[in-house]
């Protein structure tokens, strides 16, 4: 099946359901408009309500005519989410686990750095992926979400941030699933995000991974956005990923490796690898000289992530001597590389583990 992740589509399973209004781009707001016999131009000010005013049913539309407001109603969803539980850490870091039309969950996280805030959003319920160091593919996929919920996401909390006057200026497309299984919606919900007229978050400031579906990693570099693009690698040689990414049996890492070379020559963008250390598994000096090699030559970024424990899990955090020694090796063949600071570290921190606790039905 994971060969054909690039194709393979998940039913949503309310079909009749109508459209979300945050699932639609500008321009397809304005070609609605008009084959419904409106202005193009309204798009403007309908945006203006939704990512600049945050109203929360279509009837604060107060410029729009009562008509234009009813066609939005009888067309259209104003996506809520409702929130089940909401964790505050001692660092400022908040985790919402919200409830979506159909009863599933998934999680959404505000991040707060010295830089501002940034939101980590989920792009499916569930994952189908396998890596078995992670809790959101705990019960594998139960459908992927529609662009407007993942817009949602970041417009309720940023109208969480609204009481004190802070606002989101960084998106990382990190949370629950695999955002290229996803690959129209994620790219949708890029271009709503991005647009000006709506929540205006810079390219330069919103950041998508991926396990490494090969195909959509081509696809994606011929976009030639300005985002951010990460990888997560988490292993050196292709044995070693295999065991802990399944997708690797699929797409194996060489192939991955041409896929990343095409992307930075097509863009001439950096990337990113996302590293997580796990201990005794792949966090060793040897480890660490085995990914230089495979870096050597490339313009990227190592990001090496201090995994989060996950009870369903087996695997353990690195000592800090030791993540301090392989980011020592990489550094001596010259890869930039950091460590990431540690968020939630007292909340349920680790993706799709808040989820896992509390909705034990739709994890196992």
């Amino acid at each position: 099946m994971l060969e054909q992740l690039n194709t393979t589509e998940t039913k949503s399973e309310n079909d009749s359901k109508k459209t979300s209004i945050y699932s639609l781009q500008l321009q397809q707001l304005k070609d609605w408009l008009s084959e419904n016999g409106e202005k193009p131009f309204r798009a403007e000010q309908i945006y203006d309500w939704l990512y600049k005013k945050r109203i929360s049913t279509f009837e604060e539309m107060s410029n729009l005519s009562k008509s234009l407001r009813d066609k939005l109603s009888n067309h259209f969803e104003l996506t809520t989410l409702k929130t089940v539980i909401k964790q505050t850490s001692s660092d400022g870091t908040i985790k919402f686990l919200f409830e979506l039309f159909d009863g599933y969950s998934i999680e959404t996280v505000l991040m707060r750095h010295d830089y501002g805030n940034s939101v980590c959003v989920t792009t499916q319920v569930g994952c189908r992926i396998g890596c078995t160091f992670c809790a959101s593919t705990l019960g594998g996929l139960k459908r992927h979400l529609e662009a407007g919920e993942i817009v949602a996401q970041v417009v309720t909390v940023q109208q969480a941030l609204d009481e004190t006057d802070e606002r989101v200026s960084s998106v990382v497309i990190m949370g629950i699933g695999e955002p290229f299984d996803n690959y129209d919606n994620m790219l949708s919900f890029l271009k709503i995000i991005n647009y000006d007229t709506g929540l205006n978050i810079g390219a330069r400031h919103i950041t998508v991974s991926t396990s490494g579906i090969v195909p959509k990693i081509y696809q994606f570099a011929d976009e030639n956005m300005q985002i951010n693009f990460a990888i997560s690698l988490h292993a050196p040689n292709t044995e070693l990923r295999s065991r802990l990414m399944p997708i690797n049996k699929a797409y194996k890492l060489d192939d991955l490796m041409k896929a990343v070379r095409y992307y930075i020559d097509k863009t001439g963008r950096r990337i990113s690898f996302e590293y997580g250390l796990f201990g005794g598994v792949n966090d060793s000096v040897e480890h660490a000289e085995e990914l230089a090699v495979l870096l050597k030559g490339l313009k990227c970024h190592v990001n090496l992530i201090p995994v989060n424990y996950v009870p369903e899990r087996d695997y353990v955090r690195t000592p800090k001597d030791k993540i301090f020694a392989f980011e020592k090796a990489l550094k001596k063949h010259g890869i930039n590389v950091t460590i990431r600071r540690e968020h939630g570290h007292d909340i349920d921190a680790a993706c799709g583990q808040l989820r896992a606790k509390e909705r034990k039905e739709e994890t196992r």
